[in-house]
């Protein structure tokens, strides 16, 4: 429901949202980005950003060639795949989680994984390798499933009929009968695999909806991934105030939603590129003679049980990642200036609470201190509503 709020200037013709969903900032000294659209409502600045968008989580935009995008990394080696099998299922004391391996290709790590004793299901999004993959698990006593699916097109968000290798996670679950767990119970299960080499920024942020919504995999618990990432998206990732031009929303989100360790290092060329033509042997693309000169690093992303609190929930997530990408929009102004376009809250006040200066800059604060801010705005009592948005949206 939207509410207009009581006692603000009426040139900013600003309301308040209640309670959590979308919405929209506006005022004189609101940040900007280049690519949103300038409006003008009701004497508002033209400079007024507009809701931010969610990234579209489809297929990439079809200008880009299928040449280009089309490629895949692959486990080939077997000393690799055996030292993958030692990470993956840990110490021989405690019982080997469940693997979910994610475009296992020509099966040499999942090999290896069985051998170590693993409980596997291939979810495997090209069908060629699928019989092979199931040539893998006879006399096994059904230790390894394989599956037509990407793992990274679960729950697709564009609508529709969902067809293979996309699939419902809810159906997939299901049908491996695993149930969902609380958040506070140990890991139920493991994913491993890599992230897309041409989309890993894109798989970051679905995942990243999707854990702080509680949806899709996240939905059955606090599921552990470790994934092989490329080397500049590792960087930014890890990225901290002490590193000010890799810091970016991503590394705020992603830091404070789960426990993030490297696990191996592993050079790029290790791994065997797959076009749907068959083995890339020699990569004449210079992208892709860059890439080979960099590392890809093997980290586990494992949720934290304290992620969420009283006043940073699955139904207020969106909020916090709006304000998030409205401070990282201008990270070189002060915290102060981005509260004054998104709360009717004193914003000196606020930071006050939080024991920071009025020139605090964005690049300077830690991912806590985000959370911390925007706990503090959302448990204040000085206002009934929190957040504002252009009431020239309402019905949009």
């Amino acid at each position: 429901m939207w509410i207009p709020v009581v006692g603000l200037p009426r040139r900013l013709r600003l309301s308040a949202l209640a309670g959590a969903g979308r919405f929209c900032i506006l005022g004189s000294e609101a940040a900007t980005r280049k690519h949103l659209p300038a409006r003008n409502h009701c004497g508002l600045s033209d400079s007024s950003p507009q809701l931010w968008p969610e990234p579209d989580f489809r297929n990439p935009p079809r200008k880009a060639s299928k040449a280009r995008l089309d490629y895949k990394r692959y486990v080939t080696d077997r000393r690799l795949a055996e030292t993958l099998a030692q990470i993956y299922l840990g110490k021989p004391s405690r019982p080997p989680h469940l693997l979910l391996e994610c475009n296992p290709g020509p099966g040499i790590l999942t090999q290896a994984l069985l051998e170590a004793g693993a409980k596997v299901v291939a979810l495997e999004s090209d069908k060629t390798f699928i019989p092979h993959l199931e040539s893998l698990g006879k006399n096994l006593d059904g230790r390894l499933r394989v599956i037509h699916c990407d793992f990274f097109k679960l729950d697709p968000r564009s609508g529709g009929v969902i067809k293979p290798p996309a699939m419902s996670s809810r159906g997939l679950f299901k049908n491996l009968g695993i149930e969902a767990v609380p958040w506070t119970a140990d890991i139920p299960l493991k994913v491993v695999g890599m992230f897309p080499s041409r989309g890993e920024k894109r798989a970051l942020w679905k995942l990243a909806y999707d854990l702080y919504s509680c949806t899709s995999i996240y939905k059955f618990g606090r599921i552990e991934v470790n994934m092989f990432i490329g080397e500049k998206e590792f960087q930014k990732l890890m990225a901290d105030p002490g590193n000010p031009d890799l810091y970016h929303v991503l590394s705020v989100i992603w830091q404070l939603a789960c426990e993030i360790k490297v696990l191996h290092v592993e050079p790029w060329s290790s791994f065997d590129i797959y076009t749907r033509k068959g083995l890339l042997e020699n990569p004449k693309r210079r992208e892709l003679l860059d890439q080979l000169q960099q590392k890809l690093y093997l980290i586990q992303m494992t949720p934290r049980q304290n992620l969420f609190t009283k006043n940073l929930t699955p139904m207020n997530y969106n909020i916090f990642f709006h304000l998030l990408k409205h401070c990282f929009g201008r990270r070189s102004a002060a915290v102060i200036d981005h509260l004054r376009s998104l709360t009717p809250l004193d914003a000196r006040d606020i930071l006050m609470q939080i024991g920071k200066q009025e020139d605090e800059k964005v690049v300077n604060m830690h991912p806590q201190d985000f959370k911390t801010l925007f706990e503090t705005i959302e448990r204040s009592k000085d206002c009934a509503y929190k957040w504002l948005y252009d009431e020239t949206l309402e019905d949009r």
